[in-house]
């Protein structure tokens, strides 16, 4: 997958730090604290799957990204989503099993969006029976949750 701009991937932070996350509704931005340093660290992702009370998005560079790695260390989160502005979360990384049965839902829910999504991804069998599972586990995905979503 092409790597977006650095620029263009933190240009949403502010737009949602100030509220305004019902005008990028498709973004969440998820506040982490960094595995090292312990430092406050911001990455808007997209939300692939809206649950009650949670959101999912996908580590679309795998689980080598910082953000993902950081999730893993410390789950504890806060997140700006819609009209939900700054509100403590925890993160929880899916397996490639449950993974799966997240993809196959957006899948079945969002067939075009599914499309758009692997080609964005570079997934080329997203709609294919039987790779689900595999692809969750390259690109795997994260379920934030927080009761105020």
């Amino acid at each position: 997958m092409p790597r977006i701009r650095r620029w263009l991937a933190r240009a949403p932070i502010p737009l949602l730090r100030a509220g305004l996350g019902p005008l990028l509704p498709a973004f969440v931005l998820v506040e982490h604290l960094g595995r090292r340093t312990g430092r406050r660290r911001y990455v808007v992702l997209e939300v692939v799957l809206r649950e009650p009370g949670a959101v999912v998005v996908a580590a679309g560079y795998g689980p080598t990204s910082q953000w993902y790695r950081n999730l893993a260390a410390d789950p504890r989160v806060r997140l700006w989503w819609r009209r939900a502005v700054g509100v403590r979360g925890r993160a929880e990384l899916l397996g490639a099993a449950e993974g799966a049965r997240v993809l196959e839902r957006y899948r079945r829910l969002h067939p075009w969006r599914a499309r758009l999504l692997a080609r964005a991804l570079g997934i080329a069998d997203l709609d294919r029976p039987g790779t689900l599972e595999q692809i969750a586990g390259r690109v795997p995905l994260v379920r934030l949750r927080s009761p105020r979503l």
